[in-house]
């Protein structure tokens, strides 16, 4: 199967730091709040 990979870009402001979580099978995961007008 071939690896896909997404890139985004997103603008704006964060609310907090980004929480980084490595998952059971190795892939990491962030999560943020992001302000935009």
């Amino acid at each position: 199967m071939k690896t896909l990979k997404n890139r985004v870009q997103l603008i704006g402001h964060l609310g907090a730091d980004p929480e980084i979580t490595e998952l059971t099978d190795g892939k990491t995961v962030a999560k943020l709040s992001l302000a935009t007008s």
